[in-house]
């Protein structure tokens, strides 16, 4: 009886959230062009930077797409996973932002995995705390011209780095 009365609603959430994801997803040449810019290439059908084989490795993907920073035009961050070509991290992203000509320019890569801050450097740009092993992580913030060191930080408090 209980199980009657939450599907309507688990069905309900699971249409919202993938509208939701699917209002935001990129045309398959925007996707290309992203995906280009950020340095990868497109092996059959998948995209890749780093050079591995392994059964472990999952090819470079569009993994968020939205206006970051408030200028009206979309931002994608890419990720890719190795542990052959990013080692204990084993995954490495690639921040690209669609420019007002259409094209895509690449702002920030690296190993590690993003999460986007509440806190914003130049021009609205989030600032990016790089997590992978460990509990003191890079937080990255957009000078105006590339995303620099700004600090450490673990569950978002300040923390020095070994």
């Amino acid at each position: 009886m209980k199980l009657q009365r939450w599907c309507p609603i688990f069905m309900v959430v699971l249409f919202c959230s993938s509208m939701l994801a699917s209002s935001s997803q990129l045309s398959p040449a925007d996707e290309a062009a992203a995906l280009k810019a950020a340095g990868f290439k497109l092996t059959g059908k998948q995209w890749h930077k780093c050079d591995d084989a392994s059964p472990s490795y999952v090819a470079g993907r569009i993994e968020e797409v939205r206006d970051l920073n408030g200028d009206g035009r979309l931002d994608a961050l890419i990720t890719e996973r190795s542990d052959n070509c990013y080692g204990n991290t084993g995954a490495a992203y690639s921040l690209v932002s669609q420019q007002a000509n259409g094209t895509w320019k690449l702002m920030a890569e690296g190993m590690g995995m993003v999460t986007f801050l509440s806190t914003k450097g130049v021009g609205g740009w989030p600032d990016m705390e790089v997590g992978g092993p460990g509990f003191c992580f890079p937080v990255l913030r957009w000078d105006g011209s590339k995303y620099v060191l700004r600090g450490h930080q673990y569950e978002g408090k300040p923390c020095r780095s070994s």
